[in-house]
């Protein structure tokens, strides 16, 4: 368990406060681009507790604003996209994407108080489908070139968010937790098109459960920490799955393609008692079809939000329980994981949990967090932010989920990258 303090220090996240200003020195995902499309209105945020702005201006490119206009603090996001910025429709303020005031239209003709006027912006870029930004100071550094941002827009599932009613933490802790699809996640066969393990036509969701006291090892990475789970299949076989925590908000999994690319899980702070899960993936074989393309978005409303939530109680079916799945809650593991974290609290009470072995990497996970505030506050930069292009490769960032004979070193196996077809 954590101490108060500690649990304080990892799920505050608001500005100038220690976790906060640690998930600020990385680059965020604030929306999906299909949520800005060209000549669409600006789109009020928030994000790590600040009110924003995101827009897209008449040259396609997105910005983030303060959402309060520097003049009377008029709210930005009811403003007009035109002549190079968003206009304020209040008194005609001009901003554009970068901050800079353009124009004061009552201003007396060859005023200067513009140039005195910096309004808060955000610097932002957008890849795969997504708008990420900057909320830190100084230079941004580099947005990190992982392979599932990298993939063609063909091999890449669309990119999805939901909304979980609970701190950002628990989320990204129910990544670190590989027993809990033993349980939670387990359906009968016939529930579903089973995904099956390659070369050996058993289904995943069967393996999960052919073992309930799986094996589990953690390693320190230069994104973060690497997650091994082990289950007996025979005497001769073991099921590795590889999981990763990518520092400090974000988890890569199987998910929905096994060893064939792979899934991440972002959480992105709202405030310290909601956050955004972004969902992105890829396949790297051959190309998704369009259905496969948005299979992720099953059981979501247009504006992101679940149709099973807490205040239908995740619609718990008591007879599919008897008969098609260990929850009753549907065959979407996205609702059954928001179920998990929800049901904890807007913000866990980490000092009256009780941990075992199976948490191992939760454990860890934590330590990699408190340690990365610390550096923090001593005035280092914390770990897996890079600035160097060299060190912008993350070839070591290995998701595996495979039979393998129980003699394999299945740790020096799981570092090896999986090869680009």
């Amino acid at each position: 368990m954590l101490t108060k303090e500690e649990n304080e220090l990892l799920t505050r996240t608001n500005r100038g406060t220690p976790g906060g200003d640690l998930l600020r020195r990385y680059w965020q995902p604030v929306a999906l681009s299909e949520e800005l499309p060209p000549g669409g209105a600006p789109v009020p945020v928030r994000l790590l507790g600040d009110d924003l702005v995101l827009f897209r201006d008449d040259q396609g490119r997105p910005g983030l604003l303060g959402l309060h206009c520097s003049h009377r603090g008029t709210d930005l996001s009811y403003g007009r996209v035109e002549d190079g910025g968003l206009r304020c429709p209040y008194h005609g303020w001009l901003y554009d994407f970068q901050g800079t005031c353009l124009e004061q239209p009552g201003e007396p003709a060859g005023s200067s108080f513009k140039d005195k006027v910096r309004h808060p912006a955000y610097p932002c870029h957008e890849v795969a489908e997504v708008v990420f930004a900057y909320l830190g100071p100084g230079e941004p550094p580099l947005l990190r070139a992982y392979e599932f941002l990298l993939a063609p827009e063909s091999h890449r599932f669309r990119p999805i968010k939901n909304l979980i009613e609970c701190n950002y933490l628990q989320g990204n802790e129910g990544n670190l937790d590989p027993s809990h699809t033993s349980y939670l996640h387990r359906l009968d066969l016939g529930a579903r098109e089973q995904r099956r393990v390659p070369g050996t036509g058993i289904a995943h969701d069967a393996l999960y459960t052919s073992d309930l006291a799986p094996q589990i090892e953690t390693e320190a990475t230069n994104f973060g920490m690497r997650i091994y789970t082990l289950r007996r299949v025979s005497p001769d076989e073991t099921y590795l799955r590889i999981s990763n925590l990518i520092m400090p908000n974000a988890c890569a999994i199987p998910g929905n393609t096994g060893a064939d690319g792979y899934q991440v899980d972002w959480h992105v702070p709202i405030d310290d008692s909601q956050h955004w899960k972004y969902t992105l993936g890829f396949v790297r074989s051959a190309p998704l079809q369009e259905r496969d393309r948005t299979t992720l978005r099953a059981e979501l409303t247009p504006d992101y939000r679940r149709r099973r939530n807490a205040a239908n109680r995740y619609l718990q079916d008591r007879e599919e329980m008897r008969t098609r799945s260990y929850l009753g809650m549907g065959t979407v593991f996205q609702v059954h994981d928001a179920f998990a974290v929800e049901s904890a609290g807007p913000v866990q009470d980490r000092t009256q949990e009780h941990l075992g072995y199976t948490d191992k990497a939760i454990i860890q996970g934590r330590h990699l967090l408190l340690q990365a505030i610390r550096d923090l506050q001593q005035g280092r930069e914390p770990p897996h932010v890079v600035r160097d292009p060299s060190e912008n490769q993350f070839q070591n960032l290995v998701v595996r989920a495979e039979v393998i004979q129980s003699s394999t070193a299945w740790q020096t196996y799981g570092q090896q990258p999986i090869p680009v077809p």
